[in-house]
């Protein structure tokens, strides 16, 4: 009986041993491959701006409210502003959720700095990711300060996520030789695929996104895109740095023209309109707060008070009230005081050309500047000029010092001697008539 029973044992062992050598390479079980699971993708296109940020920031609040359980950004991006990715950095960087970067193409510049503050990287056979030197807005290199400040960024960025620093540093240093991946000194580091996983920056190449979730064990999960509302695009549009001049530009060139058209009109409109556009889209993009609104409501009041308020006063607090909304509205104060400088330009030598073409005898002008004229032609004289009074002789009411009074047949003038004095009571006779000016002569 007992050895009965070490056999049961023994097949009982031997049949454990089957079933677990019979699931060795099996399939992952469909709930390790992410079933029940929720990803959402957002996508990081165009130029890095404020108006992406706005965006990332609603994307990213939607995956959290939703339980996200991993976010994939999809980058393709030449690059933008460097303090508009350091806004998104500092939100990849609290978030809580994994994330994932997938390059479909492109991850430069700013781009790329993006890409390092995320968890994972996956990249296209084709992609690249780096060449992340500041580059200023006329084209040039950027201060030294400026230069630090950025490369402390990059290797921050690298540094937080695991990676080598030494490569995000080149991908902003041109000083740095590595000629091997084909940035000797002098260029900057740009990373194709296979040299990004080499160095350990991405974790593998992929041809599309279902491969992206296979590799992160998320291919049965739920997916949900994200997608940029029609107000998001416009204001993403409305806030490119190159946009922004050309907008306020339009805007106080259609006001300009507005004064010297008769009525309102075409160029008042698009006036208007322009500068709306601009608070719009940054008022969209959480750059333009209700202050800046409220600033801008103060200033166009104060403006049009001064058409009935004299003194210049209220105008010129009207248009620093309009500049100062603007300034707010701003996310770069040296880039918008050089957009209303840029505008102001433009309005100047509207007006010049305007004036010299039409005058001021058009348009609303000719409601503000006086226009009648009180010439000598239209019957208009300084004073009554009293000829007639030469020859008539008089009493000296008052002594002439040489200024005093006479009276001339019983009407009292104000008279002024040839320079001499004469007493009160001395007959006179007036010799001359200038005016108001009675010059007497004593008899």
């Amino acid at each position: 009986m007992p050895g009965k029973k070490r056999s049961i044992y023994i097949i009982l062992l031997f049949s454990l041993f089957l079933t677990v050598v019979a699931n060795v390479g099996q399939p992952v079980k469909a709930e390790e491959n992410g079933a029940g699971k929720l990803v959402h993708i957002i996508p990081i296109e165009n130029e890095v701006e404020r108006g992406l940020e706005a965006f990332l920031t609603r994307a990213t609040q939607e995956a959290i409210d939703e339980g996200a359980d991993h976010i994939v950004f999809e980058i393709n991006t030449p690059g933008g502003r460097v303090d508009a990715a350091g806004e998104i950095a500092g939100l990849l960087q609290n978030l809580d959720i994994p994330t994932t970067s997938f390059i479909v193409n492109q991850a430069l510049s700013a781009g790329s700095y993006i890409a390092l503050n995320t968890d994972n990287i996956y990249m296209e056979s084709q992609a690249t990711m780096g060449a992340s030197g500041i580059i200023t807005q006329d084209g040039n290199a950027a201060d030294q300060k400026a230069q630090s400040a950025w490369l402390a960024s990059m290797r921050s960025a690298a540094e937080s996520k695991g990676r080598d620093p030494l490569y995000a540093q080149a991908m902003a240093d041109p000083s740095i030789d590595l000629a091997e991946y084909g940035a000797p000194e002098g260029q900057y580091l740009t990373l194709d695929p296979h040299s990004a996983v080499e160095v350990e920056y991405a974790q593998g190449i992929v041809n599309n996104r279902a491969e992206v979730l296979h590799e992160l064990g998320l291919s049965n999960a739920t997916v949900v895109e994200a997608e940029t509302a029609l107000a998001e695009d416009v204001a993403r549009f409305l806030t490119n740095p190159v946009v922004i001049p050309i907008l306020l530009s339009v805007a106080s060139l259609g006001l300009i023209l507005e004064l010297f058209s008769p009525g309102f009109g075409i160029p008042g409109v698009v006036g208007i309109v322009s500068l709306l556009l601009f608070f719009y889209g940054h008022f969209i993009a959480g750059l333009a707060g209700t202050e800046a609104i409220a600033l801008l409501i103060i200033g166009i009041v104060l403006i049009i008070a001064e058409f009935f308020v004299p003194g210049g006063i209220v105008g010129v607090l009207g248009a620093l009230a309009v500049v100062g909304s603007l300034l707010m509205s701003g996310y770069d104060l040296g880039h918008m005081s050089m957009s209303i400088g840029i505008a102001f330009l433009v309005a100047v030598l509207a007006a010049v050309i305007l004036f010299r073409r039409i005058g001021m005898d058009k348009g609303l002008f000719r409601h503000i500047i006086l226009k009648d004229q009180t010439t000598t032609e239209q019957g208009y004289v300084s004073s009554r000029n009293r000829l007639e009074l030469i020859g008539l002789e008089g009493i000296a009411v008052t002594p002439l010092r040489p200024s005093g009074a006479g009276v001339f047949n019983d009407e009292r003038l104000d008279v002024l001697s040839e320079g001499s004095f004469i007493d009160k009571g001395k007959r006179i006779k007036i010799v001359k008539v200038e005016g108001v000016r009675i010059v007497v002569r004593e008899l």
